[in-house]
């Protein structure tokens, strides 16, 4: 019975060094709240819009609030609700009838604002979901959507195709034949894609072990691997970061999450491409810790951690326009905009 013994301690050595791990971390991320970020806010940041604005009619005073707040705010860049894509890659007409008339106004009252048309869709997996972008047909359709859209004067489209996996080489071939469209119209390609995998080589294990999730697509966290978000990154002109939905239980630990993210992929892509990192403005039903103040003391975290700015620009993403009312825009410039000596 030696052998079980020795077992049993062997056990308790592990658990105990597991919860001393856990403890370091825990005050570690504890202790990050307990400083102030010396970093402030950054020049160009962006908002995702709901779809009303180009689905239905708006007042030309509606389009001056809203080109106030965005000037206001600082928000250089806009992603309008646009899509979402059909089984095909088309969008309905119907879905965009007030589209022209949101870019001509937005021009009119804030010129210094790019607007993009947001487009995407549950993207198929192992037969589950909407879009399937291994079909060269698909992506070619998409191309045709884009189009359209650049035609009615949009100047950016923004992708949200979801889940992407760092193995999905069909999703980096409409990167490219996209940023090829974009850039002869003159206009920019931004994606938003899931924050960086903690470990690159857990990918394997969570394919093999992680069930399938709750839209019976995913069976393991899509996540891109360091490497696969470079490839991201150098098709495109912009890449927002959802950080956001982050599930963690403490402040400490949101904050810490935020951090890590922010300074990991500064760090990875900041020199090759424009970066957003998302921040919520939504109130989760079972996440009492993430929240937007929270959120961008880490991202102000993030950017402390790195040795010297990137090169090329970056911000947060505000998720979402639907969600953000007064107090927090409020926050949000307080916490944000105010530069910090």
């Amino acid at each position: 019975m030696r052998w079980i013994r020795r077992a049993g301690r062997a056990l308790a050595w592990a658990a105990g060094y597991a919860l001393a791990l856990l403890g370091l971390f825990l005050a570690h991320a504890w202790a990050g709240l307990q400083t102030e970020p010396w970093s402030g806010g950054t020049t160009v940041n962006a908002l995702w819009a709901r779809h009303q604005w180009v689905g239905e009619p708006h007042t030309e005073q509606e389009y001056r609030a809203l080109a106030d707040l965005l000037r206001r705010n600082r928000i250089t860049d806009v992603f309008f609700h646009a899509g979402p894509f059909e089984a095909d890659g088309s969008v309905p007409p119907a879905k965009y009838v007030n589209a022209r008339r949101l870019v001509e106004a937005m021009r009119a009252h804030a010129p210094g604002v790019r607007v993009q048309a947001y487009l995407g869709q549950i993207r198929k997996v192992d037969g589950h979901g909407l879009v399937d972008l291994d079909d060269p047909a698909v992506r070619a359709r998409v191309l045709e959507t884009d189009r359209i859209f650049l035609d009615l004067g949009f100047e950016g489209i923004h992708y949200d195709f979801e889940p992407i996996y760092p193995d999905d080489q069909a999703f980096l071939d409409l990167l490219g034949r996209t940023r090829d469209l974009t850039r002869s119209r003159g206009a920019v390609l931004s994606v938003a894609i899931e924050q960086l995998t903690l470990v690159d080589r857990a990918q394997p294990i969570y394919r093999a072990f992680i069930p399938r999730g709750w839209n019976q697509s995913v069976h393991y966290p899509p996540r891109p691997t360091r490497d696969y978000l470079r490839r991201v990154a150098d098709l495109s002109d912009q890449v927002a970061i959802m950080t956001y939905d982050v599930s963690l239980p403490t402040k400490a630990m949101v904050n810490w999450h935020f951090a890590w993210h922010t300074e990991q992929t500064l760090r990875l892509i900041g020199d090759r491409t424009t970066v957003f990192m998302g921040v919520p403005t939504y109130r989760p039903l079972m996440d009492w810790a993430e929240d937007l103040p929270t959120a961008l003391r880490g991202v102000r975290r993030g950017l402390d951690a790195l040795d010297r700015p990137p090169a090329m620009p970056f911000g947060v993403g505000v998720y979402a326009e639907w969600t953000t009312d007064a107090g927090d825009w409020a926050r949000y410039r307080a916490d944000w905009l105010t530069v910090r000596e």
